[in-house]
């Protein structure tokens, strides 16, 4: 990727700072929202590299205050272990396929993630169910984020199935999040999508991640988190209907 003109930096900005503050507002994460905009604008491909160093720092924060590390690796060690060859075979797939392919995936996966959070289904897992389901939980997450860079699913809804408390759920999402996007930076870096230029703009990103998740944590007081939540939801619906349209025409 050859450095963008400056009306593509400009986009690529206000899509930053609006995902970051997105993220300050209601907790939603920064790549969820930055990545449908950007694939409009720029394309799938060139836009995963774009997405790596704000979204690792921004992870790294929330871990460094949320506690239960050591915990959350024991438990889900095989499924963070599953992600990594999910994260290849998905990496693969993305070389071979078309970008408006994966594109109509990833907004398949953010209508699916935005209903699922929408409904807010309150469905538990057994323990038993819960343990076996970790692999295939891994691998599934780890294809569609190579393919797509959405981290999301299915992990974050089986997360969600588990009795863990608030803080105890954010650690585990956040590693398995950090986890893929170190291990995607080195296969995009293989594949060479990841150059110097991308991580210079990519860099230049987390001063805006900051400052966007500082003002809508301030903003969070006086607005109703809930309702800019479901707001957001309805957009990436929209967006996420636009990606697999575009496919299709």
């Amino acid at each position: 990727m050859t450095m963008p003109d400056s009306n593509i930096l400009l986009s690529i900005a206000a899509v930053f700072f609006f995902a970051a503050f997105v993220k300050g507002v209601t907790g939603l994460g920064f790549s969820t929202t930055a990545l449908p905009f950007l694939v409009l604008s720029i394309g799938l491909k060139e836009t995963l590299p774009l997405l790596i160093i704000p979204s690792i720092l921004s992870n790294l924060l929330v871990m460094r205050s949320a506690g239960h590390f050591r915990v959350s690796c024991l438990r889900f060690w095989p499924l963070y272990i599953a992600t990594l060859p999910g994260i290849f075979v998905g990496l693969i797939l993305l070389k071979r396929l078309d970008s408006y392919t994966c594109a109509a995936v990833l907004g398949g996966v953010l209508i699916i993630y935005s209903a699922l959070a929408l409904s807010n289904p309150s469905f538990r897992l057994t323990s038993y169910s819960a343990r076996w389901l970790q692999t295939p939980v891994g691998c599934v997450t780890g294809l569609l984020n190579g393919m797509t860079g959405s981290q999301v699913v299915p992990v974050v809804p089986y997360l969600l199935s588990l009795p863990l408390e608030r803080d105890h759920f954010v650690q585990a999402s956040n590693i398995s999040f950090t986890l893929s996007s170190l291990v995607m930076s080195l296969g995009l870096t293989q594949l060479g999508l990841m150059t110097l230029e991308t991580s210079l703009i990519s860099s230049f990103g987390v001063i805006l991640v900051y400052t966007g998740v500082q003002l809508g944590t301030r903003v969070r007081r006086w607005m109703s988190p809930s309702v800019f939540r479901r707001t957001v939801l309805g957009l990436l619906i929209c967006l996420g209907f636009s990606l697999v349209v575009r496919l299709i025409l």
